[in-house]
């Protein structure tokens, strides 16, 4: 059983505005650019709270939250375990990024900036599979 349902992924990729790169992509690369979206929004706010820019900071945190909660809309929990574990790490990443806005905490950006490139990284290493 898959742990992601791409229907909901690409859904919430096409409701980022970015369309064009949705229509070709495979299940498995609508994860990817999902989360190399989370990274790019993280990344933006990172650079957005050195400079002291508290309205961009807290709209790219905002943006990355709605991709995490996108990410999550789209697991398939009937699954296993393995889609209830990342339910649970995304919920973690949604909340302290939260948190990371309200407190202006750019430590609390980093963590989870680091949480989901390791799910990227995962995600990377495994080996789409194709349906026959």
């Amino acid at each position: 059983m898959k742990s992601y349902d791409t229907k909901k992924a690409a859904s919430q990729y096409r409701q980022l505005g970015l369309q064009g790169q949705v229509a070709d992509a495979s299940p498995h690369r609508l994860i990817q650019l999902l989360f190399e979206g989370v990274l790019q929004r993280l990344d933006a706010a990172l650079a957005a709270g050195e400079r002291k820019d508290i309205a961009t900071t807290g709209e790219q945190l905002g943006r990355a939250i709605a991709i995490i909660e996108g990410l999550r809309d789209s697991l398939n929990l009937e699954a296993g375990e393995i889609a209830g574990q990342l339910d649970s790490l995304y919920e973690y990443c949604a909340i302290a990024l939260l948190n990371a806005n309200r407190n202006q905490n750019g430590d609390q950006i980093r963590e989870v900036r680091q949480l989901v490139s390791v799910l990227k990284s995962g995600w990377d290493g495994i080996a789409p599979i194709e349906n026959t």
